[in-house]
């Protein structure tokens, strides 16, 4: 089993080069090549990214991936495995019957530049990015150091377990929009169980939240008006300006009433429009989010926003295109899966403080492959980490208690040991279900 000092490297190995999403090359190569050095099955491409619903893939910012992880050193041979698409799975089959299991680890980074702050750890301990304007700032570093440790403990205790795992990397949870297309290819639909988990968020180091609220559903959506351009000062009269539709449609969309429902929320959050001062400007775009505690109140959401995109095309005489750039839905964890992470954490002793229930209050695109996997009969659950963090996610000053990797680990490789023996009392000895000789070889990080 790996021990905190192979977790923290491996973290810092991925904290040195972060990659945005579907441009997260040299990290998927690195997946693969230690994933199958453990002795793992690893498929790529289109056996776990169904393109047909990939989201938000640009194509200069894949390119530049691309060269990238050429100036980096990966072989032609493994960019050809990949195909243009990022992201991995490792297959685990022990030959036994038992149930399959599915546990995600999100691989992408922020468009954060991180800071310069002689006092900030990456910094000081010589670890900070070295990929300007990007940054793992929101932990996912962290998460695949837990998947490559749950994956070495797979390969370790392999004559104590039973049944099928598979650990999926995924790719652009950032913007939820890698999760559709992983889901999408098929890989989860015999998984019986499945489970995902974040670092940090909304709980300090030695606190487990087994089973968050509040998942919002959200659609990503950009929003171009095409006019035609004109001089402004000649001729402004044969212009259509697409930068006045977009600002009117910015503020009615913004003014959206709330639904009476349930929570529900709008955001604006870039306007690019114009060539010049002197010319009516001929193209816009916005990139819009919204959100909705529900479907039904997402939905209404996005009905609204795109309602008004084409009122506004019409008053305004511009072609309008929309797009959906990326999506989650909301998660109801399930009760069984729940009960089977507090049981974990409370025998762990690193972790003071078990809470069943805590308001989420943000989007995660693993609630799409956790959904699909409860439509076809299957269990899961998402779950926090606490890990005292030195500022906020998405921040440059971020960074994360390096310790809570091995409590992360020492989580799924619980409730792994706790799906294996069938345990359904939450409350047996100790917090551990009795019977399973996985679980009693737990705790190798603490």
């Amino acid at each position: 089993m790996s021990d905190l000092k192979t977790l923290i490297q491996w973290r810092r190995e991925f904290h040195r080069f972060p990659e945005v999403g579907w441009s997260e090359f040299v990290t998927t190569a690195k997946l693969v090549q230690k994933l199958e050095a453990m002795g793992h099955v690893v498929l790529t491409s289109k056996n776990v990214i169904n393109p047909d619903f990939v989201r938000g893939r640009q194509a200069d910012v894949v390119e530049k991936g691309l060269a990238a992880a050429r100036a980096k050193g990966v072989s032609e041979a493994m960019l050809k495995r990949m195909d243009g698409l990022t992201g991995c799975a490792a297959i685990f089959d022990t030959g036994k019957p038992g149930p399959t299991i599915g546990l995600r680890f999100d691989i992408d980074c922020i468009p954060v530049q991180e800071t310069a702050d002689a006092t900030h750890i990456p910094r000081a301990e010589k670890f900070a990015s070295e990929n300007p304007g990007y940054m793992h700032s929101c932990g996912h570093d962290g998460h695949m150091s837990i998947g490559l440790g749950v994956a070495q403990w797979l390969i370790e205790n392999r004559d104590t377990l039973k049944g099928r795992f598979k650990l999926l990397f995924q790719p652009a949870e950032e913007g939820v929009r890698g999760a559709r297309p992983m889901s999408e290819s098929g890989i989860l639909d015999d998984v019986d169980y499945f489970a995902g988990s974040h670092l940090g968020f909304v709980a300090p180091s030695g606190t487990i939240v087994a089973g968050p609220t509040g998942f919002l559903c959200t659609l990503k959506i950009d929003v171009r008006f095409k006019g035609k351009p004109a001089h402004a000062g000649a001729a402004p009269h044969l212009g259509k300006n697409a930068l006045a539709a977009a600002c009117h449609a910015a503020t009615q969309m913004l003014g959206i009433a709330r639904h009476g429902e349930g929570m529900t929320r709008v955001n604006v959050g870039v306007l690019r429009a114009g060539e010049g001062r002197n010319v009516i400007p001929p193209n816009a775009e916005l990139q819009i989010e919204v959100r909705g505690e529900s479907e039904e109140l997402n939905t209404y959401m996005a009905d609204e926003v795109i309602r008004i995109a084409k009122g506004i095309a019409l008053g305004f005489d511009v072609e309008l295109a929309t797009e959906i750039m990326g999506e989650a839905v909301d998660l109801i964890c399930d009760d069984e899966m729940v009960d089977h992470v507090m049981a974990v954490a409370k025998g762990n002793p690193s972790v003071q403080n078990v809470v069943r229930h805590q308001l989420f209050g943000g989007s995660e695109d693993a609630t799409i492959l956790a959904r699909r996997v409860q439509a076809r009969g299957g269990k899961a659950v998402f779950f926090v980490i606490g890990a005292d963090l030195t500022a906020g996610h998405h921040q440059g000053e971020f960074d994360f208690d390096e310790k809570q990797l091995g409590v992360g680990v020492d989580m799924y490789t619980g409730l792994i040991g706790r799906l294996m023996s069938g345990a359904n009392s939450p409350t047996a000895a100790n917090g551990v279900a009795a019977g399973s000789e996985a679980v009693a070889a737990l705790r190798p990080c603490n």
